[in-house]
């Protein structure tokens, strides 16, 4: 057993209705592997969140050799500041998660900012060959770690199969992944196919992009075609994929989505706008049919060639089959173990002081 500890510092809001972040599915995976490990923050409020992240910096100072902590754009990227300054105080090694399609358009306007934190943590970690692109000139080595799925609880669909009109969105409920780009394609589909059905499902993210979404969905007379859900637990994801057959993916900004590995996983036909990361992730004829952003003629095309082309159903499917295996957790948490023994091995005990004081 490893007796070292590892403090993840991201958000832990899968309880109150949010998604279920990429540090809520590593954290029990890294405590199988021996660690101790401490997590910050479940706190709905913003403000709250980021007093509870210090707090536990702090106060469990003694309890961790090493932290992780997740990097997003706009004010998160403050509260990564004011929690890797406190890191260094208390004499923690960290290494840092770049997240978010919109990271390398803000650190475009804070590279002084975006430069002094990347470059003062032990190591930093990407999701994406997108983000490691981006990033490279903001510090010399971004280490690609991706967002893992597994497999094993997706997967059920025998070889040979036909598919059904039936069509799934899951992201938030917000502008960046423009939910109503999904509707009007549903709209332009929906006489060519009378069966055909969309479900979305995700959390509202406050910004009415909810209300818009039904308010467009009514104008186009869809009650019947459309379904929108609240978001679902991660355990219950598996049988929401298990409904559908195309996977829509509507995003104007992106990174590397685990919605749509998880629709890869289950052997969905992912139809996706070519938004930020999506083509370092997805090659469109391949593993995927790629469109541009905010065109909803095209996200109809794609899906309406889908529906009549089996042989190219058949080829996406197989391929995004394929291509998802880079991603199961077998294969990435085991980098992350190499990484965090490293970085406490490399830290040495000037950084795993016992007894912290000032």
């Amino acid at each position: 057993m490893n007796s070292r500890g590892v403090l993840i510092v991201g958000n832990f809001l899968s309880e109150h209705g949010l998604a279920r972040g990429v540090c809520e599915e590593l954290a029990p995976r890294i405590r199988g592997l021996g660690w101790r490990v401490l997590t910050t923050s479940d706190r709905y409020r913003r403000a709250l969140r980021l007093l509870d992240m210090l707090s536990t910096v702090w106060s469990h100072r003694n309890d961790y050799d090493v932290a992780q902590v997740d990097v997003f754009s706009g004010r998160s990227f403050l509260w990564a500041e004011a929690v890797c300054w406190l890191l260094r105080r208390v004499h923690r090694p960290y290494i840092l998660t770049l997240h978010g399609g919109g990271l390398p358009e803000f650190a475009a306007g804070h590279k002084r900012r975006v430069e002094k934190l990347l470059n003062s943590a032990a190591a930093v970690t990407v999701p994406s060959r997108y983000l490691q692109d981006r990033m490279a000139g903001y510090r010399s080595e971004l280490l690609l770690i991706p967002n893992a799925v597994d497999l094993a609880v997706y997967r059920r669909r025998h070889p040979h199969f036909s598919l059904r009109p039936r069509l799934i969105w899951l992201r938030a409920f917000h502008d960046i992944y423009a939910p109503e780009i999904a509707v009007k394609a549903l709209a332009r589909l929906k006489d060519e196919f009378p069966s055909i059905r969309l479900t979305m499902v995700g959390a509202d993210k406050g910004d009415n992009s909810r209300q818009r979404t039904r308010a467009a969905a009514r104008a186009y007379g869809l009650e019947e075609q459309l379904e929108m859900r609240e978001s679902v637990p991660k355990a219950l994801v598996p049988d929401l994929l298990k409904t559908g057959d195309i996977f829509l993916n509507s995003s104007t900004i992106d990174n590397n989505p685990v919605s749509v590995l998880e629709a890869m996983a289950s052997g969905m036909c992912v139809v996706s706008t070519d938004a930020g990361g999506i083509p370092f992730l997805l090659t469109s004829g391949q593993d995927a049919l790629l469109v541009p952003v905010n065109d909803d003629a095209a996200m109809a095309a794609a899906v309406r060639s889908l529906l009549t082309d089996k042989a190219l159903a058949g080829r996406i499917r197989n391929g995004s089959l394929r291509s998802v295996n880079a991603y199961d957790w077998s294969k990435v948490l085991p980098q992350w173990q190499r990484l965090l023994t490293s970085t406490v091995r490399t830290a040495g005990p000037n950084h795993l002081r016992t007894d912290v004081r000032y």
